[in-house]
């Protein structure tokens, strides 16, 4: 979601088609009513993977569906922005060794991201959880959970 940072990731495969990514659509739609929520638009670039399936998937609940310009990273930035996390804090530093395993670690990822990891953009929340009120104490006592064999660290404030 583009205002909160929120990130879904619909699936892992090796090979992706244009008969897969329809699949793809019809599951976050179901995920997403089932949570109560929805989007207005869908910003994508002109990969030949989103065929009008796709496409027809969206509009029939009335998503608008907004094509980026060619070769304008920018014009999407908050996704290449994510890919880039992805590749520098998880991919390059990690091996995968089948397509379950990347799938594991990408929903644990995806969990940390969401529920953890601070966004500037958000005044360094995370989406789905707003900042803790500060104590009033001086002094503070703080968690340290490791994730993915010490890849990511999530801090937590103790009273």
């Amino acid at each position: 979601m583009h205002a909160t940072r929120r990130v879904h990731i619909l699936g892992v495969t090796a090979h992706p088609t244009g008969a897969w990514l329809p699949q793809q659509a019809r599951n976050l739609l179901m995920d997403l009513d089932d949570r109560g929520r929805g989007f207005q638009f869908l910003l994508r670039d002109h990969d030949a993977k989103f065929t009008a399936a796709f496409d027809a998937v969206l509009t029939a609940i009335d998503v608008r569906i907004i094509k980026t310009p060619v070769r304008a990273p920018r014009a999407n930035a908050i996704a290449e922005r994510f890919v880039g996390s992805i590749r520098r804090e998880l991919l390059d530093r990690l091996l995968i060794i089948s397509q379950r395993h990347a799938a594991a670690v990408l929903r644990e990822y995806e969990c940390h991201y969401n529920h953890h990891r601070p966004h500037r953009s958000l005044g360094q929340a995370a989406p789905v959880r707003p900042l803790p009120l500060r104590a009033a104490a001086t002094s503070y006592k703080v968690n340290r959970r490791d994730h993915l064999g010490e890849l990511l660290h999530e801090y937590r404030q103790v009273a």
